[in-house]
């Protein structure tokens, strides 16, 4: 079977060239700084509410100033509990910029004047034309349902411009070396990921990534779920010990994203769970068993976990006989009447 007749997998394996246009188009948009604003709010819907936990989580950490992410349906259909009389600035991602929850809720922020809007797209669509500010990634386009490396080209954009509204024009040269890293990495690991995802044994997978790694966590786990239809959950680290690891059983795969600042107590839940019986596999910077080794600040690492794990998903769903390409009742864009 050519793997290249799936749009899944070239959008996987090619993804690296949509992370340097995303980077690029960082260093040239016309930014606010974070002091402008008392609050950032991150939103988006599926993937995208996912990039916007993670984004949020690296803005806050990065620039000092509170951030907080929510679905685009919770910004629509409960503002009260989201949007207050704080200066709001609000980044709306969306691979398609047509996702009717985050029109709409955009929509109404912007009719409320409830602050500025910035959006992260891969299409120049409604939802870019009506922002103050549009990060627009054409490279990121995708054929295929499941979102790769659209999601991954605008995670970047969207830790490229938390680094530059902190100030730190360190981290935005760091993130030069991002693509090459990632290029390595996948080349390297695509036979354990193929190895992983075929071992059709395992029938359940668990995603751990704490901090600015918890919302990448569970869009992996999206991935998992979406491809291959197999039992998928995210926790962070220390929350899965209160009760979830009840579920471990020698047909478990726990994947943790490790941070180097937290090693030790991730590493410790993670053999924990194999004393239990599961299967681990960690992803990191060193000592995992899927290494970057690309020695960039651990803040901006966060892009490289993502390849090898959509590869795993990739490999699951074809060895349980599905089309990775257009998983089941999904549709690439999500529309509704509201």
């Amino acid at each position: 079977m050519s793997l290249e007749k799936f749009a899944t997998y070239n959008e996987i394996k090619n993804q690296t060239e949509a992370w340097n246009q995303a980077l690029e188009l960082t260093k040239t948009a016309q930014l606010p700084k974070a002091d402008n604003y008392e609050q950032v709010i991150f939103t988006g819907c599926g993937s995208t509410y996912y990039l916007s936990l993670a984004a949020a989580a690296l803005y806050q950490e990065l620039t000092g100033r509170p951030a907080r992410a929510v679905p685009g349906g919770e910004l629509l259909l409960n503002p009260g509990t989201v949007v207050s009389n704080q200066k709001t600035l609000l980044i709306a991602i969306s691979r398609s910029g047509t996702t009717t929850e985050t029109v709409k809720a955009v929509e109404a922020f912007t009719a409320n004047k409830n602050g500025d809007v910035l959006v992260i797209s891969n299409y120049e669509e409604l939802l870019s034309q009506s922002a103050d500010i549009s990060i627009v990634i054409p490279k990121g386009q995708e054929e295929s349902v499941a979102q790769t490396g659209s999601f991954a080209s605008m995670y970047v954009a969207a830790a490229g411009l938390s680094a530059r509204m902190a100030g730190r024009n360190d981290l935005i040269e760091s993130m030069s070396s991002l693509s090459e890293v990632g290029e390595r990495v996948i080349q390297k690991y695509e036979p354990y990921a193929q190895q992983l995802g075929e071992n059709l044994a395992a029938d359940r997978f668990y995603f751990l990534g704490s901090g600015i790694r918890y919302g990448l966590a569970c869009e992996v786990n999206l991935k998992m779920k979406e491809m291959t239809l197999t039992h998928s959950e995210p926790f962070h680290f220390l929350e899965f010990r209160h009760g979830p690891m009840s579920m471990i059983t020698k047909n478990t795969i726990v994947v943790g994203l490790v941070s180097g600042s937290n090693l030790k107590y991730e590493k410790a839940v993670l053999n924990e769970m194999e004393e239990l019986g599961g299967k681990v596999v960690s992803v990191g910077e060193k000592d995992a068993d899927i290494v970057f080794d690309s020695a960039v600040p651990e803040h901006i690492q966060g892009v490289l976990y993502l390849p090898v794990l959509q590869l795993m998903a990739f490999y699951r769903s074809l060895a349980k006989g599905y089309n990775p390409d257009r998983p089941k009742n999904l549709e690439a864009v999500v529309k509704i009447n509201l």
